[in-house]
């Protein structure tokens, strides 16, 4: 594929994400991912594949099938008629990506912050917490919390796979995090299993991660924020979380606002962690105002991604023709 067509894809695909956001349909992307994950995971359980040799095979068969399944009907369009092939990558790349949702997940707690069991309904899509003994700054350092982890492994990454490595690189990343999502748990069943599968998160959005500090430092300068604290907050506190990767863009997002995040943490009914990320002045009973703050830093922080992987475009690898 010609680079101005690449270009069109990576600008069509991001246009239709900001236009309809994520499409709703039985066969999306992510979920033929995932059924065919689970289908692999019962035949290599039920042949006593459980260890790191199944989790390797696992791996394979899911990332290898999402690719064969999106090259095969290319293919098969592409004898039809070309554009018939681009307008299934169009549509492919447009389902995969995901900004304008994260933003209007979070848009949707703040819109419903004064009715907290509604705002604890939405906030429930974003984490895996227990929302319930949240008021309503608890839920706004929630939100800021998830929609900040969430810029690396559902904006960056997808968005700069897309534009340096073109629609394979893209389903690729796409896959691995399904893979993480099912089988990344340090659990009884998946603690070898699913090794793969976490390793392999790890590594993709390793570099974003990283990549985020300085990116959401120039959306705070823009936005006249605190650029200089995001990042002395993402170097002091990116440790406090457990990934080796999703700290970094949350603690970044705690300078450039200047609060603190985190905080009393339930799950299952038990207090997991209250400590807070961020300095001892800076504010944790935070509102709407804050939450405002951060969808603005969440919304510039992404179209200056979009900016930066443009412009390392003709740097990249283009699709294939």
């Amino acid at each position: 594929m010609a680079m101005t067509e690449h270009l069109i894809l990576v600008l069509g695909a991001c246009l239709l994400d900001a236009a309809f956001g994520d499409p709703v349909y039985r066969w999306h992307p992510i979920r033929v991912i995932g059924s065919w994950s689970l289908a692999c995971e019962r035949i290599l359980f039920g042949r006593g594949l459980d260890g790191r040799l199944g989790g390797l095979l696992h791996w394979l068969l899911v990332v290898g099938g999402a690719l064969a399944i999106w090259f095969g009907i290319r293919v098969a369009l592409a004898f039809m008629h070309p554009w018939l092939a681009f307008a299934w990558d169009l549509f492919i790349a447009y389902s995969l990506l995901c900004t304008r949702g994260l933003f209007e997940q979070g848009w949707l707690i703040l819109r419903d912050l004064g009715d907290p069991p509604k705002a604890r309904r939405h906030l429930g899509m974003l984490v895996g917490r227990d929302t319930e003994p949240l008021q309503a700054d608890g839920i706004v350092r929630a939100t800021i919390e998830s929609l900040s982890e969430n810029l690396t492994d559902g904006v960056l990454t997808p968005l700069w796979a897309l534009c340096l490595l073109g629609l394979p690189g893209l389903i690729l990343v796409k896959a691995v995090s399904t893979l993480d999502s099912m089988v990344g748990y340090k659990n009884a069943r998946y603690h070898r299993f699913g090794w793969a599968g976490a390793r392999s998160d790890d590594l993709v959005h390793w570099l974003p991660a990283r990549l985020s500090v300085p990116l959401i430092a120039l959306a705070a300068a823009l936005l006249r924020q605190h650029p200089i604290l995001a990042f002395r907050s993402a170097r002091r506190y990116h440790a406090m979380l457990p990934s080796p990767n999703s700290g970094w863009s949350e603690a970044a997002f705690a300078g450039a606002l200047r609060v603190r995040l985190i905080g009393p943490v339930w799950r299952d009914g038990r207090l997991i962690n209250d400590a807070y990320m961020g300095d001892a002045d800076w504010p944790a009973d935070l509102g709407a105002g804050d939450l405002r703050r951060a969808l603005g830093l969440i919304l510039v922080s992404s179209l200056l991604a979009l900016l930066f992987g443009l412009a390392l475009t003709p740097w990249g690898w283009p699709p294939m023709a």
